[in-house]
């Protein structure tokens, strides 16, 4: 194993796992290989979309079938983010059909031999999770969110960074018992924004940026409709994406407005579209708030999807960065309000520069590299207390008794490699404490009885060492014979 934070002979070999459901994750994966092409100390990079390995029926079930749901059930997609979200909430091993359909990016991760994985999806989260536990990888892992609120879905039983997109998140895993040393507030991963950045002429009208969105959601035609309404002057680029027939039908509906429309279909150019845009009017996906933040481009948001989209419409809002048309009728009307007021739009363009983060794919990646080389293992134990104490809307340091969490913290490098409960302090108490209290962690192959979860946890930390020393954070940093006394809770 290598030391803390040291390069890996040859140079690190890095795998980004994505999974296709929509655009962003692949958009953040392809920003995290970028950030990796510019490093001297990664030797190979790849990067792997999980669903491309998998039965076409699970891809379609995973992939087709969720945008399906957002056009015709959209209740039902904000009913399972809801059901999805408390941290924790499912903590068995993967389901039969998803082990078996990640069978094909085992053998790939197991032929590329990475030194580094990064995961911008929780399904292949969750897969390198039970691969540390097994000891199948000897890797180190990270888990990039890419939406502005955190949901518990992301969480897992093994990880060796968490990457969150702003503050909130991070308090809020904390709050919850998350060790701080394993959770960084980074944003959400981008493509390189184009240098340098054009000055925006004050003399100009302002330009409008529609987004359909890369699948081109018929919403645009709509929002199209509506602008033509708009008093104040101005001028529009549409971007339709992969929808030719989108693109034809906005393409004859502007005709008769002449040059004030530009109208496009897929395009590699959107960093350059949004660095010369005033007013960005579309859905806001976490990926595209964020490039949009980056360019200090305020936000017109329309249709967003329910759960994260309109959680991500909630926070740029709350900052100052976005409006919201909760109803086509009146997008024209709003867009006019906003481009009328004096100084509006110069305020939301400030707003979104101030929380803008261009640099999150190469902080993700400095911050993986860089960091411990043990993983952090949540005992099933410690994952139902934090999944309690979400529900019971209690904070970690609130809590008390047998079921409290407790820290295991490796001495040689000060960072966390285990989140467990008080009791389970107990068994390791027992075998590894030494007169003085020290604990020391080894390697024992001995037949005797001891709890599978900790034989796991040993296996997980010790890698390739035969012991390793560390201390107690938190409530159960007591003796055995105290620890054995505490009531069951």
């Amino acid at each position: 194993m290598s030391a803390e934070g040291s390069t890996t002979v040859g140079g690190e070999r890095v795998l980004i796992l994505s999974a296709g459901v929509g655009s962003g994750h692949n958009s953040a994966a392809a920003a995290v290989q970028q950030a990796c092409l510019a490093r001297d100390d990664v030797a190979e990079v790849r990067v792997l979309d999980v669903l491309q390995e998998s039965s076409v029926l699970y891809r379609d079930l995973l992939g087709k079938g969720y945008f399906v749901l957002v056009e015709n059930l959209p209740w039902l997609v904000e009913w399972a983010y809801d059901i999805s979200d408390p941290p924790f909430r499912r903590r068995g091993p993967i389901d039969p059909w998803t082990r078996a359909n990640a069978l094909p990016v085992v053998a790939a991760i197991k032929k590329f031999r990475p030194t580094a994985i990064v995961s911008t999806h929780f399904l292949p989260a969750q897969l390198l999770a039970s691969l540390l536990l097994r000891g199948t990888i000897d890797a180190k892992t990270a888990i990039v969110t890419t939406d502005y609120d955190f949901q518990g879905l992301w969480l897992t039983s093994a990880f060796h960074a968490l990457f969150v997109a702003r503050e909130e998140g991070r308090v809020q895993l904390t709050s919850l018992g998350l060790p701080p040393d394993r959770v960084a507030v980074t944003g959400i991963p981008i493509a390189a924004q184009p240098q340098p950045v054009p000055e925006r002429d004050p003399e100009a009208s302002p330009m409008l940026l529609i987004s359909a969105g890369a699948a081109g959601g018929d919403y645009a035609v709509a929002v199209v409709r509506q602008t033509l309404h708009i008093r104040s002057p101005f001028t529009a680029t549409i971007v339709c994406g992969r929808n030719d027939g989108l693109r034809q039908r906005i393409e004859q509906l502007v005709a008769p407005a002449g040059d004030r429309y530009r109208v496009l279909g897929y395009t590699a150019e959107m960093p350059q579209l949004l660095s010369r845009a005033d007013l960005f009017v579309g859905k806001p996906g976490g990926l595209s708030a964020s490039e949009c933040m980056a360019a200090g481009l305020p936000m017109v948001l329309v249709n967003p999807i329910p759960g994260q989209e309109v959680r991500n419409g909630d926070y740029l809002m709350e900052q100052g960065a976005a409006v919201r048309c909760n109803s086509t009728a009146t997008i024209g009307w709003k867009i006019d309000e906003l481009l009328r007021e004096p100084g509006r739009l110069e305020r939301m363009q400030a707003a979104a520069r101030r929380i803008g983060r261009p640099d999150a794919a190469t902080e993700v990646l400095s911050g993986l590299l860089s960091g411990p080389s043990r993983p952090l293992i949540v005992t099933r134990a410690a994952q139902k207390t934090i999944l309690a104490a979400s529900e019971q809307r209690q904070i970690a340091s609130d809590l008390t008794g047998p079921t409290s969490l407790v820290r295991l913290i490796d001495r040689a490098t000060d960072s966390t490699v285990s989140l467990m409960q008080a009791e389970e302090l107990v068994d390791l108490q027992k075998r590894y404490a030494d007169p003085a209290g020290n604990l020391v962690l080894r390697r024992d192959d001995t037949r005797v009885s001891f709890r599978w979860e900790a034989r796991r946890l040993l296996r997980s930390v010790l890698r390739h060492d035969d012991s390793l020393a560390v201390r107690v954070e938190g409530l159960a940093a007591v003796t055995p014979a105290r620890a054995e006394g505490t009531p069951a809770g």
